[in-house]
Formats: structure tokens, sequence, C-alpha cells
């Protein structure tokens, strides 16, 4: 049998896999109360901690708001916030063409890119 605490981890990753896009704490613990009875807000930012610290789970840092979370290893990517739902949608691989004009001496090591705009359920 399971302990709790690993029943709770499990399925906090059930509810990042399940997904498969960036999620707040609060959506995490939406999903995991579906799968653990009586899980905690406190639980989870817990094993979000310890999953980022194992590096399974890396932030998504979005302009203005707290960080997201999601699935660590991937390959470049960027973000799309819809502006109605707030849920954050993962755009596979980079179509940013061409390079930024920098200042004379300045070496970009990378780049972030963010869209927001109106979901496909919520237009």
């Amino acid at each position: 049998m399971q302990s709790r605490n690993t029943r709770q981890k499990e399925a906090i990753r059930t509810a990042f896999m399940t997904e498969g896009r960036p999620l707040s704490p609060e959506e995490t613990l939406s999903y995991a109360q579906e799968q653990v009875e009586g899980i905690s807000i406190a639980t989870i930012y817990r094993n979000i901690s310890s999953l980022v610290e194992e590096r399974w789970l890396t932030p998504v840092s979005i302009p203005g708001e707290s960080a997201r979370y999601e699935i660590a290893g991937k390959g470049h990517h960027h973000h799309f916030r819809c502006n109605q739902c707030g849920k954050v949608f993962e755009m596979p691989g980079c179509s940013l063409n061409g390079k930024p004009k920098l200042p004379r001496g300045f070496r970009a090591t990378s780049h972030e890119f963010f869209i927001f705009g109106v979901c496909s359920e919520c237009k």
C-alpha cells in the first residue's frame, strides 16, 4: 500500500502529465483533489518545491504573475496565456527568426517570448 505522501506526490505528477501544460499551484490542487481526498494547498506547494529540487518540474515565469510549473527537460519552447481563463499553454519550438539588434559589445545567451490572447475554449 502506498503511503499518503506518495499518493499525494503521484497525484501531483499525474496532474502535470495529464494536462500537459504549465499549472499554477491552485490548478494543481484542483486536479490532485480528484485523486487524494483532503490534500491541501500547503501540501501542493511543498511537493512542487520538492519536484523542482528533483528537477522533475521547472518554474515558468509569467510577466506580472506568480510562477506556474511544467515538467522539466523539454526542448526550447514558448508560452501562450489566455486573457480570459488564465490558462497557460506551451508552444513547441521557437519561431523567432533573425537576431535582435543588441548594443555594441553585448552577447545574447537566451531569450523569453510570451504571447497573450484568447484560447480556443474561450473564443
